[in-house]
Protein backbone atom coordinates (compact mmCIF):
# COMPACT_ATOMS: atom_id res chain seq x y z
CA UNK A 1 0.00 0.00 0.00
CA UNK A 2 2.86 2.18 0.83
CA UNK A 3 4.54 1.42 -2.20
CA UNK A 4 1.64 2.20 -4.66
CA UNK A 5 1.62 5.55 -2.53
CA UNK A 6 5.03 6.02 -3.38
CA UNK A 7 4.83 5.36 -6.78
CA UNK A 8 1.83 7.79 -7.41
CA UNK A 9 3.41 10.34 -5.82
CA UNK A 10 6.95 9.58 -7.66
CA UNK A 11 4.39 9.62 -11.06
CA UNK A 12 3.36 12.99 -10.11
CA UNK A 13 6.66 14.58 -9.50
CA UNK A 14 7.73 13.42 -13.21
CA UNK A 15 4.81 14.38 -14.86
CA UNK A 16 5.61 17.81 -12.79
CA UNK A 17 9.10 18.34 -13.49
CA UNK A 18 7.85 17.33 -17.16
CA UNK A 19 5.65 19.75 -17.49
CA UNK A 20 7.58 22.58 -15.35
CA UNK A 21 10.40 21.63 -18.22
CA UNK A 22 8.12 22.32 -20.87
CA UNK A 23 6.76 25.29 -19.86
CA UNK A 24 10.19 26.74 -19.08
CA UNK A 25 11.21 25.64 -22.62
CA UNK A 26 8.25 27.48 -24.38
CA UNK A 27 9.08 30.59 -22.27
CA UNK A 28 12.99 31.13 -22.54
CA UNK A 29 13.73 29.19 -25.60
CA UNK A 30 15.05 31.60 -28.34
CA UNK A 31 12.11 31.64 -31.21
CA UNK A 32 13.45 29.94 -34.21
CA UNK A 33 13.04 33.52 -36.39
CA UNK A 34 14.04 32.93 -40.50
CA UNK A 35 15.50 36.51 -40.43
CA UNK A 36 15.98 39.62 -38.66
CA UNK A 37 15.43 42.54 -38.25
CA UNK A 38 11.48 42.42 -38.29
CA UNK A 39 9.19 45.46 -37.43
CA UNK A 40 5.58 44.65 -36.71
CA UNK A 41 3.17 46.79 -35.73
CA UNK A 42 -0.38 46.21 -32.94
CA UNK A 43 -3.38 48.58 -33.32
CA UNK A 44 -4.47 50.17 -30.75
CA UNK A 45 -7.54 48.14 -29.00
CA UNK A 46 -5.77 44.52 -30.23
CA UNK A 47 -6.87 41.89 -28.37
CA UNK A 48 -4.64 38.48 -27.82
CA UNK A 49 -6.04 37.10 -30.88
CA UNK A 50 -5.80 39.65 -33.10
CA UNK A 51 -1.83 40.18 -31.23
CA UNK A 52 -0.81 36.06 -32.06
CA UNK A 53 -2.21 36.21 -35.44
CA UNK A 54 0.03 39.49 -36.64
CA UNK A 55 2.66 37.70 -35.32
CA UNK A 56 2.31 34.90 -36.69
CA UNK A 57 1.77 36.54 -40.03
CA UNK A 58 5.00 38.51 -39.83
CA UNK A 59 6.58 34.84 -39.38
CA UNK A 60 7.97 35.25 -35.05
CA UNK A 61 5.63 33.44 -34.22
CA UNK A 62 4.88 29.50 -36.10
CA UNK A 63 2.30 28.33 -33.64
CA UNK A 64 -0.06 30.37 -31.48
CA UNK A 65 -1.48 28.04 -29.39
CA UNK A 66 1.48 27.90 -26.71
CA UNK A 67 2.07 31.58 -26.88
CA UNK A 68 -1.82 31.89 -26.13
CA UNK A 69 -1.26 29.84 -22.78
CA UNK A 70 1.88 31.21 -21.82
CA UNK A 71 0.59 34.89 -22.05
CA UNK A 72 -2.52 33.65 -20.50
CA UNK A 73 -0.34 31.96 -17.56
CA UNK A 74 1.69 34.70 -16.91
CA UNK A 75 -1.02 37.40 -16.31
CA UNK A 76 0.20 39.24 -19.56
CA UNK A 77 -2.71 38.77 -22.36
CA UNK A 78 -4.66 41.74 -20.81
CA UNK A 79 -1.18 43.77 -20.80
CA UNK A 80 -0.43 44.22 -24.66
CA UNK A 81 0.36 47.80 -25.62
CA UNK A 82 -0.13 48.77 -28.91
CA UNK A 83 3.27 50.62 -30.90
CA UNK A 84 5.09 49.90 -33.84
CA UNK A 85 8.33 47.17 -33.13
CA UNK A 86 11.00 46.32 -34.57
CA UNK A 87 12.93 42.82 -33.44
CA UNK A 88 16.37 43.01 -34.32
CA UNK A 89 17.54 40.25 -32.03
CA UNK A 90 16.82 36.67 -30.96
CA UNK A 91 14.12 36.49 -28.17
CA UNK A 92 11.74 34.19 -26.62
CA UNK A 93 8.57 33.80 -26.00
CA UNK A 94 8.49 35.26 -22.47
CA UNK A 95 11.26 38.25 -23.90
CA UNK A 96 8.64 38.74 -26.56
CA UNK A 97 5.26 38.80 -23.96
CA UNK A 98 7.39 41.26 -22.08
CA UNK A 99 8.19 43.77 -25.33
CA UNK A 100 4.75 43.58 -25.88
CA UNK A 101 3.16 44.01 -22.27
CA UNK A 102 5.41 46.65 -21.32
CA UNK A 103 5.25 48.62 -24.90
CA UNK A 104 8.91 48.17 -25.28
CA UNK A 105 9.06 49.78 -28.81
CA UNK A 106 12.65 50.76 -30.39
CA UNK A 107 12.93 54.59 -29.21
CA UNK A 108 16.01 54.97 -31.71
CA UNK A 109 13.56 53.76 -34.88
CA UNK A 110 12.65 56.98 -37.30
CA UNK A 111 9.38 58.31 -36.24
CA UNK A 112 7.43 59.52 -39.44
CA UNK A 113 3.96 60.99 -38.91
CA UNK A 114 1.46 61.46 -42.27
CA UNK A 115 -1.32 64.18 -41.16
CA UNK A 116 -4.88 64.23 -42.26
CA UNK A 117 -5.35 66.45 -45.35
CA UNK A 118 -2.29 66.35 -47.08
CA UNK A 119 -2.31 65.78 -50.95
CA UNK A 120 -0.02 62.67 -52.03
CA UNK A 121 2.30 65.64 -53.69
CA UNK A 122 2.70 66.55 -50.42
CA UNK A 123 3.09 63.07 -48.80
CA UNK A 124 5.76 62.33 -51.27
CA UNK A 125 7.55 65.79 -50.50
CA UNK A 126 7.75 64.79 -47.44
CA UNK A 127 9.27 61.23 -47.72
CA UNK A 128 12.04 62.75 -50.07
CA UNK A 129 12.79 65.03 -47.50
CA UNK A 130 13.30 62.29 -44.78
CA UNK A 131 17.34 61.83 -44.81
CA UNK A 132 16.99 58.85 -42.56
CA UNK A 133 14.88 57.00 -45.89
CA UNK A 134 16.21 54.92 -48.79
CA UNK A 135 14.15 56.86 -51.40
CA UNK A 136 14.02 53.59 -54.03
CA UNK A 137 10.33 55.74 -55.01
CA UNK A 138 12.29 59.25 -56.25
CA UNK A 139 12.82 58.28 -60.04
CA UNK A 140 9.55 56.28 -59.72
CA UNK A 141 5.95 58.03 -61.34
CA UNK A 142 3.07 57.58 -59.89
CA UNK A 143 1.72 54.43 -61.24
CA UNK A 144 4.95 52.95 -60.97
CA UNK A 145 5.14 53.42 -57.22
CA UNK A 146 1.66 52.48 -57.17
CA UNK A 147 2.98 48.75 -58.69
CA UNK A 148 5.54 48.59 -56.02
CA UNK A 149 3.44 48.41 -53.17
CA UNK A 150 0.64 46.32 -54.52
CA UNK A 151 -2.25 49.04 -54.84
CA UNK A 152 -4.83 48.59 -57.68
CA UNK A 153 -6.84 51.81 -57.37
CA UNK A 154 -6.63 54.50 -60.32
CA UNK A 155 -4.46 57.16 -58.70
CA UNK A 156 -2.38 57.53 -55.64
CA UNK A 157 -4.28 60.52 -54.02
CA UNK A 158 -6.32 59.63 -50.26
CA UNK A 159 -4.67 55.60 -50.37
CA UNK A 160 -2.26 55.91 -47.37
CA UNK A 161 -3.60 56.37 -43.86
CA UNK A 162 -2.88 59.19 -41.92
CA UNK A 163 -0.89 58.32 -38.36
CA UNK A 164 2.42 57.94 -36.83
CA UNK A 165 4.51 55.24 -38.21
CA UNK A 166 8.46 53.96 -36.72
CA UNK A 167 11.19 52.57 -39.16
CA UNK A 168 14.64 51.49 -38.73
CA UNK A 169 17.07 53.90 -40.09
CA UNK A 170 17.82 52.95 -43.96
CA UNK A 171 14.31 51.42 -44.61
CA UNK A 172 13.32 52.06 -47.82
CA UNK A 173 10.45 54.44 -48.38
CA UNK A 174 8.47 52.47 -50.13
CA UNK A 175 8.34 50.24 -47.29
CA UNK A 176 6.23 53.53 -45.53
CA UNK A 177 3.89 53.67 -48.46
CA UNK A 178 3.23 50.04 -48.45
CA UNK A 179 2.16 50.42 -44.97
CA UNK A 180 0.15 53.54 -45.26
CA UNK A 181 -1.29 51.61 -47.97
CA UNK A 182 -2.20 48.50 -45.98
CA UNK A 183 -3.57 50.19 -42.86
CA UNK A 184 -5.62 52.30 -44.69
CA UNK A 185 -7.27 49.39 -46.69
CA UNK A 186 -7.62 47.80 -42.84
CA UNK A 187 -9.81 50.60 -41.46
CA UNK A 188 -11.28 51.56 -44.73
CA UNK A 189 -12.60 47.56 -45.20
CA UNK A 190 -13.60 47.55 -41.20
CA UNK A 191 -15.79 50.62 -41.61
CA UNK A 192 -17.36 49.24 -44.82
CA UNK A 193 -18.68 46.10 -43.24
CA UNK A 194 -20.43 48.50 -40.33
CA UNK A 195 -21.85 50.88 -42.79
CA UNK A 196 -25.01 52.23 -42.59
CA UNK A 197 -26.90 50.10 -44.89
CA UNK A 198 -28.74 52.65 -46.69
CA UNK A 199 -25.97 54.78 -47.09
CA UNK A 200 -25.84 55.46 -51.40
CA UNK A 201 -22.03 55.44 -51.62
CA UNK A 202 -21.63 52.08 -53.88
CA UNK A 203 -17.77 51.05 -52.82
CA UNK A 204 -15.30 51.34 -50.16
CA UNK A 205 -13.06 53.97 -52.93
CA UNK A 206 -16.46 55.98 -53.30
CA UNK A 207 -16.30 56.57 -49.00
CA UNK A 208 -12.83 56.94 -49.44
CA UNK A 209 -13.39 59.80 -52.12
CA UNK A 210 -16.20 61.09 -49.97
CA UNK A 211 -14.21 61.04 -46.80
CA UNK A 212 -11.52 63.31 -48.40
CA UNK A 213 -13.86 66.02 -49.08
CA UNK A 214 -15.54 66.00 -45.31
CA UNK A 215 -11.76 66.05 -44.37
CA UNK A 216 -11.17 69.21 -46.67
CA UNK A 217 -14.38 70.61 -45.33
CA UNK A 218 -13.94 69.91 -41.78
CA UNK A 219 -13.07 72.98 -39.62
CA UNK A 220 -14.11 71.44 -36.47
CA UNK A 221 -14.18 67.69 -35.36
CA UNK A 222 -17.66 68.28 -33.91
CA UNK A 223 -19.18 69.13 -37.10
CA UNK A 224 -18.08 66.20 -39.66
CA UNK A 225 -20.33 63.94 -38.71
CA UNK A 226 -22.90 66.44 -40.52
CA UNK A 227 -21.16 67.34 -43.05
CA UNK A 228 -20.67 63.85 -44.34
CA UNK A 229 -24.74 63.93 -43.95
CA UNK A 230 -24.81 66.94 -45.79
CA UNK A 231 -23.18 65.49 -48.40
CA UNK A 232 -24.95 62.29 -48.64
CA UNK A 233 -28.09 64.05 -48.07
CA UNK A 234 -27.10 65.76 -51.59
CA UNK A 235 -26.18 62.53 -53.53
CA UNK A 236 -29.25 60.89 -52.35
CA UNK A 237 -31.22 63.88 -54.42
CA UNK A 238 -28.85 64.01 -57.26
CA UNK A 239 -27.80 67.20 -56.33
CA UNK A 240 -24.17 68.79 -57.11
CA UNK A 241 -21.70 68.66 -54.09
CA UNK A 242 -20.90 71.86 -54.61
CA UNK A 243 -17.62 71.91 -52.59
CA UNK A 244 -14.70 74.30 -52.63
CA UNK A 245 -12.04 71.75 -51.83
CA UNK A 246 -12.48 69.72 -55.07
CA UNK A 247 -12.01 72.64 -57.32
CA UNK A 248 -9.07 73.38 -55.41
CA UNK A 249 -7.53 70.50 -56.00
CA UNK A 250 -8.65 70.24 -59.91
CA UNK A 251 -6.93 73.67 -60.32
CA UNK A 252 -3.39 71.88 -59.20
CA UNK A 253 -0.34 74.10 -59.29
CA UNK A 254 -2.88 77.31 -60.98
CA UNK A 255 -4.69 77.81 -57.68
CA UNK A 256 -2.80 81.02 -56.12
CA UNK A 257 -4.96 80.92 -53.08
CA UNK A 258 -8.13 82.81 -54.09
CA UNK A 259 -10.91 81.14 -55.29
CA UNK A 260 -13.11 83.02 -57.81
CA UNK A 261 -16.49 82.67 -59.69
CA UNK A 262 -14.69 82.39 -62.58
CA UNK A 263 -12.86 79.27 -61.01
CA UNK A 264 -16.05 77.78 -59.70
CA UNK A 265 -17.77 77.26 -63.57
CA UNK A 266 -14.47 76.20 -65.54
CA UNK A 267 -14.87 72.68 -65.69
CA UNK A 268 -13.13 69.95 -65.03
CA UNK A 269 -13.29 66.18 -63.71
CA UNK A 270 -13.22 67.69 -59.68
CA UNK A 271 -15.48 70.57 -60.34
CA UNK A 272 -18.49 69.91 -58.25
CA UNK A 273 -20.17 73.00 -59.28
CA UNK A 274 -20.30 71.84 -63.01
CA UNK A 275 -20.67 68.11 -62.24
CA UNK A 276 -23.06 65.69 -60.56
CA UNK A 277 -22.15 62.71 -58.21
CA UNK A 278 -18.51 62.30 -56.88
CA UNK A 279 -14.59 63.07 -58.21
CA UNK A 280 -13.27 60.58 -59.98
CA UNK A 281 -10.57 60.57 -57.05
CA UNK A 282 -10.16 60.96 -53.25
CA UNK A 283 -8.41 64.72 -53.11
CA UNK A 284 -6.35 64.37 -49.93
CA UNK A 285 -5.58 61.79 -47.01
CA UNK A 286 -8.84 61.36 -44.97
CA UNK A 287 -8.30 60.40 -41.31
CA UNK A 288 -9.88 57.59 -39.79
CA UNK A 289 -13.00 59.48 -38.42
CA UNK A 290 -13.92 61.59 -41.62
CA UNK A 291 -14.15 57.61 -42.89
CA UNK A 292 -16.53 56.99 -40.20
CA UNK A 293 -18.34 60.02 -40.21
CA UNK A 294 -19.18 58.99 -44.34
CA UNK A 295 -20.16 55.65 -43.12
CA UNK A 296 -21.64 56.19 -40.70
CA UNK A 297 -23.72 59.91 -40.72
CA UNK A 298 -26.43 60.89 -38.32
CA UNK A 299 -29.64 60.86 -39.70
CA UNK A 300 -30.87 64.31 -40.94
CA UNK A 301 -32.79 66.48 -43.71
CA UNK A 302 -29.52 69.04 -43.76
CA UNK A 303 -28.45 70.18 -46.96
CA UNK A 304 -26.52 73.03 -46.88
CA UNK A 305 -23.56 74.66 -44.25
CA UNK A 306 -21.84 77.61 -44.25
CA UNK A 307 -18.69 78.17 -42.05
CA UNK A 308 -19.15 80.81 -39.53
CA UNK A 309 -15.63 82.24 -38.94
CA UNK A 310 -14.45 80.33 -35.95
CA UNK A 311 -13.91 77.19 -37.45
CA UNK A 312 -17.20 75.57 -36.95
CA UNK A 313 -20.35 75.48 -39.90
CA UNK A 314 -24.06 76.72 -39.67
CA UNK A 315 -26.25 73.53 -41.28
CA UNK A 316 -30.00 74.70 -42.94
CA UNK A 317 -31.96 72.63 -44.80
CA UNK A 318 -33.33 74.66 -47.36
CA UNK A 319 -31.63 77.22 -49.74
CA UNK A 320 -33.65 80.09 -47.86
CA UNK A 321 -32.32 79.14 -44.39
CA UNK A 322 -28.83 78.53 -46.09
CA UNK A 323 -28.84 82.13 -48.14
CA UNK A 324 -29.83 83.90 -44.42
CA UNK A 325 -26.99 82.15 -43.08
CA UNK A 326 -24.15 83.34 -45.65
CA UNK A 327 -25.26 86.76 -44.96
CA UNK A 328 -24.87 86.55 -41.00
CA UNK A 329 -21.82 84.42 -41.20
CA UNK A 330 -19.76 85.53 -44.65
CA UNK A 331 -21.54 88.56 -46.18
CA UNK A 332 -21.37 90.92 -43.07
CA UNK A 333 -17.94 90.46 -42.39
CA UNK A 334 -17.47 92.04 -46.25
Amino acid sequence: MRRTKQNKIATFLIALAVCLAFISYHLFADLPLSKLPIEFEIDQGSSLKSTTAKLQQVGILQDGWTFNVLARVTGKAKKIRFGNYLLDRPISRYGLLDMIGEGKTDRSLIQIRIIEGITFNELRKQMDALPKLRHDSASLTEAELLQRIGAVEPAAEGLFFPDTYYFANGSSDLAVYKRAYQTLHRHLESAWQQRDPQSPLLSPYEALILASIVEKETGKANDRPMIATVFLNRLVRRMRLQTDPTVIYGMGETFDGNLRRRDLTADTPYNTYTRYGLPPTPIALPGLESIRAVMHAPLGKELYFVAKGDGSSHFSRSLIEHNEAVRQYQLKKK
